[in-house]
């Protein structure tokens, strides 16, 4: 049998209540929300936003989003031939993207999926809506969601060259 000692009966009790007793001897801190905005965290992830420019509607982002929360519709235009020996070009124009938010997980798979880089995220919080039906957001508001987004943090160099071991 193992020869360790035996502790004190009730030991993790009295250290609960220590614990307890000095929570409750401290003061409560409350947040005065919708008058004063919180500091979030550099990183937080609120919603997605959409850079149109830079999308090409490939899908990759609808086709990796495990709960198939994005819909995008587009149609093909061609572009006119520039010199002569030139042909016709096609291209995907966008038409609707749009996000459901009420089945989205936040798990940025679509913001990673996209080779583009059309969808980034955006630390805004406050879209709430009354009607669930409301939180599928178009483009147009995703693509005000893109003011917010921040600067991108700068890449960390890693070690000089000279200290490698």
């Amino acid at each position: 049998m193992g020869g360790g000692s035996v502790g004190v009966p009730g030991k993790g009790l009295i250290e609960g209540l220590k614990v307890t007793a000095k929570t409750l001897a401290r003061r409560s801190v409350t947040e005065q929300y919708p008058d004063v905005q919180p500091e979030l965290p550099p990183r937080s992830r609120g919603v997605i936003a959409l850079m149109e420019e830079n999308c090409t509607s490939c899908m990759l982002c609808a086709r990796e989003c495990p709960s198939w929360c994005i819909y995008i519709d587009s149609h093909t235009e061609t572009a006119p031939s520039v010199g002569e020996q030139a042909r016709e070009r096609s291209r995907n124009v966008l038409d609707r993207f749009a996000i459901d938010f009420s089945l989205c997980m936040y798990c940025g798979i679509c913001i990673e999926a996209c080779p583009f880089d059309a969808l980034f995220w955006s630390p805004e919080f406050e879209y709430a809506e009354t009607d669930i039906r409301n939180l599928t957001h178009e483009k147009d508001r995703l693509r005000d969601w893109m003011w917010t987004v921040p600067a991108p943090q700068p890449i960390d160099p890693g070690p000089a060259s000279g200290d490698e071991a």
